[in-house]
């Protein structure tokens, strides 16, 4: 049991000596850098295949549970780590390395300091997912927000400088409100660690609840900010679609530690309540999922550039999160967790395949495909990529698969994961019975994929119905189309291992809808709130 709760930390480790290693070895040769952060990367993904393995193979109760310095919880700062977590972080450490190696092509040397912010910004997103406590949360977020401002700034240009500004003052805000609710909510509890909190609230003097239900309010309207909830979410499609495509790629997992919070705190705190708090929650998150959804779902229909749309996709992925957390059920979180392992990894895939098709289409087909407002009018710097990859010839058919399989796993068709994950939602949500918000939350899911579908269709047609010169024959690095195709590949065989897969979210959903097993691993027995 000791050697399972030092494995919650270790997913934080290895991002850290990544970065110090960067910092204290910043004048090796470019190739050795690459390898040693593909190398970290590479550890990271092992740890976290390792933590999930241990969760997996134990009881769907029990948690790696870490107390920094030994403090006795809840007092001192807790890590946590139960197969909500550690799904999150391997979801984290997969998407970083397929970035990684994508960015050790070229795009590494475009500015200053990539990797060090890279691998702190994958520090912030698994110690997002790993804390225990909202003040460590803060702190993570704010790790994750700074390395992301260098990021989004990474390779120069006009545009990702308006973006980046625009980005950074919403986030500063986010963060503001996210202390005064972390604020309210210990001056009503007495406790910041989440799992003293879901004990301490039913014992809240009924003088001091409209108190710690504003402070939860506040708190959740950060939340959703950092999901990319509507009608907060305005910074999100020009910040993803500005941002060099690896950033990019590694961002599409950012949105979810908005909805890993408020999935976290809303089945600990409110999901088992009852009366009027219940319903006004679940109604909110409701009517800001449906509403996530249209917008996200209308501005694809509009996208002519592939990162514009798989920006937008992003939207529609964070309003299903928000419904399926509304709805308020362990079928349909079950069949949420497989969405949005599938959904991240495709919409990862999006960002890096829209570089590729770049490079390898002539000047006509990306006036078809590209709009005007993604890169601004920098001339791309020199690139010394050929001692890192090779160029891999003939690569326009693989790409046009990539696109086909991405498409397939965005608007949920089968036979691919995304089908799977919706079907598993849809089947739940009826098998609860016919509500009107089931008939709303089918109608979101089975509207939107038709919608996403029109949207990729459309702009397959913009990008690949086009005649390549006799002479231009398509090649591209075989350290970007590898990533991708991993990516892709993981989704396929995500859905070929469905009744395995949904058998273990199904666990992991049980375990996260009965908050009194989650406290009982993180508090010791007996603790009073």
């Amino acid at each position: 049991m000791a050697e399972l709760n030092h494995i919650a930390i270790l997913a934080i480790l290895v991002p850290m000596a990544a970065v110090i290693a960067n910092l204290l070895l910043g004048n090796l040769r470019p190739v050795s850098r690459v390898r040693l952060n593909i190398a970290f990367s590479v550890v990271l993904l092992l740890v976290s295949i390792l933590l999930l393995v241990v969760l997996a193979r134990s009881d769907g109760n029990l948690a790696a549970v870490y107390p920094l310095g030994n403090w006795p919880v809840p007092f001192g700062i807790v890590l946590v780590a139960d197969r909500l977590a550690a799904v999150m972080v391997l979801v984290t450490s997969i998407l970083s390395l397929a970035a990684l190696l994508y960015a050790s092509a070229r795009w590494h040397s475009r500015g200053s300091n990539f990797f060090p912010l890279f691998h702190a910004l994958t520090m912030g997103l698994n110690g997002a997912f790993l804390t225990g406590d909202l003040f460590n949360l803060f702190v993570f977020f704010e790790l994750l927000l700074a390395a992301s401002y260098g990021l989004t700034l990474h390779g120069g240009g006009r545009n990702q400088v308006k973006a980046a500004l625009h980005y950074i003052a919403i986030n500063l805000v986010a963060s503001f409100l996210f202390l005064i609710g972390v604020a309210l909510i210990y001056a009503t509890t007495g406790t910041l660690n989440m799992a003293d909190i879901g004990r301490a609230v039913p014992l809240i003097a009924p003088d001091d609840r409209g108190l710690f239900d504003a402070g939860a309010a506040v708190l959740g309207v950060a939340f959703l900010i950092k999901a990319g909830s509507w009608p907060l979410h305005f910074w999100l499609p020009r910040t993803y679609s500005s941002a060099a495509p690896p950033v990019a790629a590694l961002f599409a997992v950012m949105t979810k530690v908005g909805f890993y919070a408020i999935l976290r705190l809303w089945t600990l705190v409110f999901a088992n309540a009852s009366g009027p708090e219940l319903a006004f929650g679940q109604n909110v998150l409701l009517v800001l999922g449906l509403a996530t959804i249209a917008y996200g779902s209308i501005g694809a229909l509009s996208s002519k550039a592939l990162d514009r749309l798989a920006s937008y996709l992003i939207l529609v992925s964070a309003g299903t999160l928000l419904l399926a957390v509304g709805y308020n059920a362990p079928g349909v979180t079950s069949g949420a967790l497989y969405y949005v392992v599938a959904a991240t990894l495709a919409a990862g895939a999006l960002f890096l395949l829209k570089d590729v098709i770049d490079q390898i289409l002539p000047a006509e087909a990306q006036v078809l495909a590209v709009s005007l407002e993604i890169y601004g009018d920098e001339e791309e710097a020199p690139d010394d990529s050929d001692e890192v990859s090779r160029t891999l010839p003939g690569a326009a058919t693989l790409v046009s698969w990539c696109f086909a399989i991405a498409a397939l796993i965005m608007a949920g068709l089968p036979p691919l994961s995304g089908f799977v994950s919706k079907f598993a939602m849809i089947s739940a949500a009826l098998g609860a019975g016919p509500t009107a918000a089931t008939w709303w939350f089918v109608a979101a899911l089975i509207g939107s994929g038709f919608l996403v579908l029109v949207a990729m269709v459309r702009n397959g047609i913009n990008i690949f119905w086009t005649s390549l010169p006799d002479s231009d024959v398509p090649r591209v690095r075989t350290a970007e189309i590898v990533p991708i195709v991993a990516l892709l590949a993981l989704c396929v065989l995500l859905a070929l291992a469905a009744g395995p897969a949904m058998a273990f979210f199904a666990e992991t959903a049980a375990f996260i809808h009965s908050p009194q097993g989650y406290m009982d691993v993180v508090l010791p027995m007996g603790t009073a709130p």
